[in-house]
């Protein structure tokens, strides 16, 4: 690239015969004393040549022994834009403007920070102030999420709040140019392309599938950041590892307990099943009954199963039932209209979109009910059943809702999460 100011707190792999032409950047071996520099995952598997590889990142481009790893330093200024570039004409609630004052606080003192907020509550516009202040100060910010839906949902809302900020949003799906934004919107895996090259950095949802319980992605995050910056961390539910840092000092965690409009979590309902949810082609008559009951209150239903090879059964089970009644679709991660299925079914022009995991969390639907299907699913975690559950009810004008769990047994995760919610709304 000829532009190398472009480059300015990345790095990335090139061929040891490539390496002398970068000259004013830092250079490393990408494999070193059996280790990988970029993701930091200890190196074992070996090319037909005999030189080892690492495969924790290789998904980002094969990382070679004998190639190197080429870091540009960040030590760019941005210009202080007056009120950190914000635009955004809203107004918080008392509760979100004590949380969004103590994040700009905790930023201008460097103390890392955990937001343990309700799904719903809105923790992107409690960002709005941090980011600004950021902003101002000619200071350079990344959110990061492990999902490319959350990105896809964060990018419109920040381009609107600030609009003088120039933004950058990064994912596998989608190609962009490199460039030097102010902020960077991204998922986790991104971060391993930056090096030291940020002053805030806030990974939303932390506690998702697949930075959760990842070493290579945390060691990306930690990398990301300048050894002056901070780290921001938000999330309905926590992990134990960041309540442990919490009580231990490392983080300051800052709650709250109530969505932006103050009403309460939908509390899921229950219904045990003893025959199959689907046999033969046929949808068992109490789940269909649930189904069309969704349909006809005129509400859009997402409907979850545990895996990808499930879906298509169940789209054709329903079009026979239904007659082609209403319009629906199935998405799921490996899906190449995932993007634009899950914007249609946002702009209602899907009456039922069945899903995996993927849309757990992160992302808004309005009037959206849901039912899971197989709750019982070891799939699904408390943490998932719960931030399920906070896809409902979300708009000031439309509180409640139905959020159904479908099972055979139950389990201590569907207990787990239906006592959070209770524990929530007290």
């Amino acid at each position: 690239m000829e532009d190398l100011t472009l480059l300015s707190g990345r790095q990335w792999i090139v061929s040891q015969e490539d390496s002398s032409t970068f000259e004013g950047c830092r250079k490393i071996p990408v494999i070193e004393k059996g280790k990988c520099n970029r993701c930091g995952s200890q190196v074992n598997s070996r090319l037909p040549n005999g030189k080892y590889y690492c495969r924790g990142c290789i998904g980002l481009g094969r990382a070679n022994e004998g190639d190197w790893l080429i870091r540009k330093d960040s030590n760019n200024t941005f210009s202080h834009v007056k009120n950190g570039g914000l635009s955004w004409q809203g107004k918080l609630t008392p509760l979100q403007q004590n949380i969004s004052d103590k994040l700009a606080q905790n930023f201008e003192q460097r103390k890392n920070t955990l937001v343990y907020a309700v799904t719903g509550a809105g923790k992107t516009e409690m960002l709005f102030q941090l980011i600004a202040r950021c902003m101002k100060k000619g200071q350079r910010a990344c959110i990061a999420t492990p999902r490319i839906d959350v990105v896809n949902e964060l990018f419109p809302r920040f381009s609107t709040a600030f609009a003088q900020v120039e933004i950058g949003k990064y994912h596998g799906r989608e190609f962009k140019e490199i460039g030097l934004e102010q902020l960077t919107i991204c998922t986790t895996h991104q971060l391993m392309k930056f090096y030291r090259a940020f002053d805030l950095l806030v990974i939303d949802e932390v506690d998702s599938f697949p930075y959760v319980g990842n070493p290579q992605l945390h060691f990306a995050a930690k990398n990301a950041v300048k050894t002056t910056g901070t780290r921001m961390y938000l999330t309905a539910t926590p992990t134990n590892d960041l309540l442990l840092e919490a009580k231990t000092g490392k983080l300051e965690i800052l709650r709250l307990n109530r969505r932006f409009h103050g009403g309460l979590l939908p509390v899921p309902r229950e219904r045990l099943f003893i025959r199959p949810f689907l046999r033969k082609g046929q949808i068992h008559p109490k789940l269909m009954q649930e189904i069309k009951k969704v349909i006809q209150s005129g509400h859009p239903l997402l409907l979850f199963v545990p895996r990808i090879e499930e879906i298509p059964l169940y789209q054709e089970a329903l079009r026979k039932k239904l007659q082609n009644k209403i319009k629906l679709a199935g998405v799921h991660a490996q899906d190449p209209q995932r993007l634009e299925k899950v914007q249609a079914f946002r702009d209602r022009k899907y009456d039922l979109l069945l899903t995996t995991t993927i849309l757990e969390r992160g992302v808004t639907f309005k009037n959206v009910w849901v039912i899971i299907i197989a709750a019982d699913d070891a799939i699904y975690t408390a943490a998932s059943l719960v931030q399920i559950a906070g896809r409902v009810g979300r708009a000031h004008d439309d509180q409640t809702g139905l959020v159904l769990y479908c099972y055979h047994r139950y389990t201590k995760n569907i207990r787990q999460s239906i006592k959070q919610i209770k524990g929530m709304n007290r």
